[in-house]
């Protein structure tokens, strides 16, 4: 099935999960969000939260910074 993530089209077999997705980009340890039809799909659902054809599909990585005080 086609799905559009982060902007570019991909192929992705029928019934991928999120966890799945996250595990075939390499990102199944990273800390991040993902964001589906503009909607964010919490990290409890990762496992059981299944794409449909045509799925616009956002990961963000969570980046930790701040500046430092001179």
């Amino acid at each position: 099935m086609e799905l559009v993530i982060n902007g570019e089209t991909q192929q992705a077999p029928e019934g991928t999960t999120a966890a799945a997705l996250l595990n075939r980009l390499g990102l199944e340890n990273e800390r991040l969000a993902i964001e589906v039809n503009q909607e964010i799909v919490p990290r409890s659902q990762f496992e059981t939260y299944t794409f449909v054809p045509g799925d616009r599909i956002e990961i963000v990585r969570a980046i930790g910074g701040g500046s430092a005080k001179p």
